[in-house]
């Protein structure tokens, strides 16, 4: 199991545009549709990854809790479907049902969205406020497969309650971990 850290894109960072195919409604959307009234999270994620695997559950209780308040939730897997089947849309699909993701699952296939988020590894997740505007990046929580520590979303919980609120988020932020993405040849 690969442990690739986030980039670390600059906070203050303008969210690249973009419309993708969302697996779970066979329609185009773009970022401008589905941008949050109060914040906008777009998240690299993918099927097989046993990173993302592991928080999955509170990624889906996080959409729950956190849209009504005004958050959007974006996924999106970049992924090289060709060498990584386990990654195509149609099973993208099939693991937002069995999830119960309450956001859309976008598959950027050019992989042009990842390369413009400088997106490294699954998950990697960056919020966004109103005027999409970034002011966090980094891990869910400090929970990891194996490590002991139990999910909690508790670093991405905290800077989403504080975008909400509006109050300062922390610039001390830790990079995600996870699966590199997957780089076509």
């Amino acid at each position: 199991m690969s442990r690739t850290p986030s980039a670390m894109l600059p906070l203050g960072t303008k969210a690249p545009i973009f419309t993708l195919l969302d697996t779970t409604t066979d329609k185009y959307l773009s970022l401008d549709e589905l941008k949050g009234v109060k914040g906008t999270l777009i998240m690299f994620i993918c099927n097989h990854c046993p990173f993302v695997k592991h928080v999955n559950r509170a990624l889906s209780d996080m959409g729950r809790k956190f849209q009504p308040l005004g958050i959007q939730f974006i996924a999106i897997s970049s992924n090289d479907v060709e060498n990584y089947p386990q990654d195509s849309p149609i099973l993208m699909k099939q693991t937002a049902l069995k999830e119960k993701y309450s956001f859309p699952y976008l598959y950027d296939e050019s992989q042009e969205v990842a390369q413009a988020y400088e997106a490294t590894c699954t998950p990697d997740f960056f919020l966004f406020d109103n005027d999409l505007k970034l002011v966090y990046r980094g891990q869910l929580d400090d929970s990891r497969p194996g490590n002991g520590i139990p999910v909690t979303g508790a670093d991405l919980d905290e800077a989403m309650a504080a975008l909400i609120e509006k109050r300062d988020i922390s610039n001390n932020q830790k990079p995600s971990i996870g699966c590199n993405i997957k780089w076509k040849q």
